[in-house]
């Protein structure tokens, strides 16, 4: 029997924010290498607060949070988190800031130190797995909700990381796109996933089990 290798591992997590009743209280997760599982919850039960706990755009107030078999507590703890881990967030305006939806995708790759060639390598390879051949030069700020979306999966799926976290990926794209969004996620074998979404067609479609997030803990269900 192959041993479970631990992706990310979460022991007695408490948080809150200011001034707010906690979102977790002692909450145990763990996560492990090969695993695509989906994650639902009412809202405000703190799925994306989750996401942004594991790359480090929050602190927890006590707790343990390992991740690739470390312990990530100072933000330099988290540099390599980030490299390895691929966030896109719910609203792609967070994730998009480059004039031209090129530059967007390159971003990331020339931030890992890949020379030019490289990077225009990986670009290429991105926009047509994507189905977005034709959309390097047009201006980000101009494409539609749906459009941002899907350059937001890219300019995440351009780094290469082992692991991704999607927070609500398929909101605004057509039966077409979403499709091809499934198809995307289910041919690379190697990839570690989590889902947050409340489309359970997508959910069933894309993972292997799903978890309910309420009440401030994480439940297979």
């Amino acid at each position: 029997m192959t041993e479970k290798v631990n992706l990310i591992k979460i022991n007695k997590l408490s948080f809150a924010y200011p001034s707010r009743q906690p979102i977790f209280n002692k909450m145990n997760f763990n996560f492990s290498k090969g695993q695509r599982i989906g994650l639902v919850g009412p809202n405000g039960s703190g799925k994306t607060t989750l996401f942004h706990l594991i790359m480090g755009l929050l602190s927890p107030l006590e707790g343990k949070i390992e991740i690739f078999r470390k312990e990530r507590k100072e933000e330099r703890d988290f540099a390599e988190v980030r490299e390895r881990i691929g966030l896109v967030f719910q609203d792609p305006d967070d994730q998009l800031f480059s004039p031209t939806v090129a530059e967007d995708i390159s971003f990331g790759p020339l931030n890992l130190g890949k020379n030019h060639q490289e990077t225009k390598e990986i670009l290429k390879e991105t926009l047509e797995t994507l189905g977005l051949i034709g959309f390097e030069n047009r201006i980000t700020h101009n494409l539609s909700y749906g459009e941002k979306r899907l350059v937001s999966l890219a300019t995440v799926w351009a780094m290469q990381p082992e692991v991704l976290l999607l927070d609500e990926p398929i909101v605004w794209l057509d039966e077409k796109t979403i499709e091809k969004v499934e198809q995307i996620l289910k041919s690379n074998q190697n990839l570690s996933y989590i889902i947050i979404s409340h489309d359970k067609k997508f959910l069933k479609n894309t993972t292997d089990s799903i978890y309910l997030m309420d009440n401030g803990e994480i439940i297979k269900i």
